[in-house]
């Protein structure tokens, strides 16, 4: 499976990140599109088709990741 870089990995789960706390799931149409957008791309540059698993995989590839960090479940 091709990974996409890790940089690419940190922005898009900071951008998903930013975007649930900032609740868009409940924002305007645009808001809402851009986390389905962040999280769709999360899930093709994991190799993924849920955004949680996409969560983990890519936090798994990020520098200093270990494999006992499971921060979904701390999220």
């Amino acid at each position: 499976m091709l990974m996409a870089h890790p940089a690419v990995l940190d922005n898009l789960v900071e951008q998903y990140e930013t975007l649930r706390l900032l609740h868009a799931e409940d924002g305007s149409e645009a808001v809402r599109r851009r986390m389905e957008d962040v999280g769709y791309t999360l899930c093709v540059s994991t190799g993924t088709n849920d955004v949680d698993a996409a969560l983990i995989a890519a936090r798994f590839h990020l520098p200093g990741a270990r494999p006992e960090d499971d921060s979904v479940l701390s999220a």
